[in-house]
């Protein structure tokens, strides 16, 4: 084993220090109290060479113009401590040396340019069974930048202090590399550049993202930020354990990249680096996730992109608040979601543009607001979640009402949700704008502010089986293998059910002040009713109990497109009652035959049926009855026009 102890200039410090101007291409540190670059400018001598079955350990940050490694060879560090190589300034070299594992090493290859091998105390963050060894340029711990964790020679321009960074820029072409890690510490982030190119590994703890805030001390502002990564799991902003981020006026992208060709989709989260098909989206990488108990995140004026999968995410923790105000939060791939909603997460989107690819949300546990940017609501928000929008930040943002532009349906249930749209907001959609897989689930809707639901296909809400055929298990491990498989025949009654009554656990929505065009179908077969509440609106379209069948019989990883997309047979209601109540001049105007379970009119609302010369005929149990405002009606009810 060879073993190289020559320093450069460079030399690592664990002490804080003050501020330090980066010059571009060079290779940076500083001790306490320095105040400018460690390094020379002067081009870099020098050559390594690591021979096949060779092992050249580097002790201390070397500067070398030549650095060649043949199949076999392995360039290290000392243990205890991780090697980082940074050609002109761009990390670059290693990649993970296992698809499910954490560990990366040099791969074989030559590079010439002014390059610096940086040798760094270890940062290893332990998360499920693994162990991730943290590189980064910049890494901040209780309240200071500690130089001998951070690779200065990634960080190019700008300045930099133990509580800001100002016009740096930091690229990497390797895998698992990160921009900025904030641990526990304030910090702000001022026009950063950051563009990583290659696969990370794991967003459940940010081993290969742009930036990062961990920790219940940690309160991090990104403002005029450009973010651009281009690999699978390579992704922008990690929020977790607790910390607080606000981004505004920011920019961030991330593109899929190629997985492995040996890697199997799971959603093992100590191996998932893909979306899980089963949600009806595909793709490799989050563009940014919320994680932990009480994290906070807070994207204002800012442009949030991803592929597919997913843009704004909760994941795999509790109690999380996300915000977005006056943003644009995009899908540029064919699918993906929105937002998520996980671990009774509290979302507020607000004034925000959405243009996505299958649902505005996934829901599965928590609650989310669509509404409108009115600065009495952001600055309550800015108090209450202590944000740390300046009063000329508020000042600044103008009203705005949300917009959703999705290019399959408007919001997804598959777990508990709550959601609010007020305000102007407006949801477009070629499909159902609410699309319920048998969840407890309660929307409410106020259209005083002028709010509307505009599904393409006429179906406001379609209410399913979960039609998620789940992972399987294949030789020990969690695969994304299962197959979903259309029932067949009617299903059984339940005869303890009660159709005619509201339960907590059943699919409510409730519709204030808006005028409604569409559809209401319950396709449940199991045990949940579908209970719509209208007051002050009307609605026309056809509300009932129905069959739903899927276009296609099985549905597996090769047509996982078809999840959702079902037909529905209005019938009468088994085990999927349809409770229907008009209240305060409600107008319902009946389009097609609709199966109820339980009517209830107050005295100032009707039901009717669309022009002239045609009119609506109830059934109750059989037995044509008479739709008097004020009068409720429980049983097999069937309307019908005629």
């Amino acid at each position: 084993m060879t073993v190289l102890t020559r320093r450069s200039a460079i030399t690592a410090s664990g002490a804080a220090f003050g501020a330090v101007l980066l010059a571009p291409g060079m290779a940076r540190a500083a001790t306490a109290g320095t105040s400018s670059a460690a390094t020379s400018s002067s081009a870099p001598t020098g050559e390594i060479t690591v021979a096949s079955g060779q092992t050249v350990t580097i002790s201390a940050t070397t500067r070398v113009a030549v650095v060649t490694i043949a199949s076999g060879g392995t360039l290290t560090a000392p243990s205890g401590y991780s090697l980082t190589m940074t050609v002109n300034g761009v990390e670059t070299g290693q990649a993970l040396t296992e698809t499910s594992g954490a560990d990366t090493a040099f791969v074989a290859g030559s590079w010439r340019g002014d390059i610096v091998l940086t040798v760094t105390e270890a940062v290893d963050i332990a998360w499920q069974s693994l162990a991730y060894p943290f590189r980064q340029a910049i890494y901040v711990a209780d309240g200071a930048v500690v130089s001998a964790e951070s690779v200065f020679a990634a960080v190019v321009g700008g300045r930099l202090t133990s509580t800001s960074a100002d016009g740096i820029r930091i690229s990497s072409t390797g895998q698992c590399f990160d921009g900025v890690y904030i641990s526990d510490s304030s910090y702000t982030l001022s026009r950063p550049t950051i563009s990583l190119s290659g696969n990370g590994r794991c967003d459940f703890v940010g081993y290969g993202a742009a930036v990062v805030a961990d920790g219940t001390s940690a309160n991090v502002v990104l403002d005029g930020a450009s973010i651009c990564n281009h690999g699978a799991v390579r992704t922008g902003v990690i929020v977790s354990d607790g910390a607080t981020a606000l981004i505004k006026n920011s920019s961030i992208q991330v593109r899929n990249g190629v997985l492995p060709s040996d890697y199997v989709a799971t959603v093992d989260l100590n191996t998932m680096q893909s979306a899980p098909w089963m949600l009806a989206i595909d793709g490799n990488v989050r563009a940014t996730n919320l994680l932990g108990n009480n994290s906070i995140a807070a994207y204002v004026n800012s442009s949030i992109t991803s592929e597919t999968w997913g843009v704004l995410s909760t994941d795999s923790g509790s109690d999380c608040t996300l915000v977005a105000v006056n943003s644009a939060v995009t899908n540029s791939g064919a699918d993906g979601y929105g937002t998520y909603v996980i671990g009774d997460a509290v979302e507020y989107l607000l004034g925000t543009q959405f243009d996505v690819g299958t649902y505005a949300t996934i829901f599965t546990g928590g609650t989310a607001t669509y509404g409108d940017s009115d600065a009495s609501t952001v600055a309550a928000l800015n108090k209450s979640l202590s944000l740390g929008l300046t009063s000329q930040d508020l000042r600044s943002l103008q009203r705005r009402s949300t917009v959703v532009n999705s290019r399959r349906f408007g919001f997804m249930w598959h777990g508990q949700g709550t959601l609010t749209i007020e305000g102007g907001t407006q949801i477009n959609s070629p499909h159902a704008t609410f699309l319920n897989k048998g969840q407890q689930i309660d929307v409410t809707v106020d259209g005083s502010g002028g709010a509307r639901l505009n599904p393409a296909d006429g179906v406001i809400l379609q209410v399913m089986d979960n039609d998620d055929p789940g992972p399987v298990m294949v030789d020990g491990v969690l695969e994304n293998a299962g197959v979903y498989t259309q029932p067949t025949g009617e299903p059984t009654a339940d005869s303890t059910f009660d159709v005619t009554e509201t339960h907590d656990t059943d699919s409510i929505c409730t519709f204030t002040d808006i005028n409604l065009h569409g559809d209401f179908y319950n396709g449940m077969r199991g045990d949940l009713n579908m209970v719509l509440n209208f007051t002050s609106s009307r609605v026309e379209g056809v509300i009932s109990a129905t069959l739903a069948e899927h276009a296609v019989d099985t549905i597996d990883s090769s047509n996982w497109w078809e999840l959702g997309n079902v037909s529905n047979t209005p019938q009468a209601a088994i085990n999927n009652g349809a409770i229907v109540s008009l209240a305060d001049g409600s107008q319902w105007t009946v389009t097609g035959t609709s199966n109820l379970t339980s009517l209830t009119l107050d005295a100032t609302s009707s039901v009717s049926a669309p022009g002239f010369g045609k009119s609506v005929t109830m059934t109750v149990d059989g037995t044509t009855t008479a739709i008097k405002p004020g009068d409720t009606y429980t049983g097999a009810i069937i309307l019908s026009v005629g």
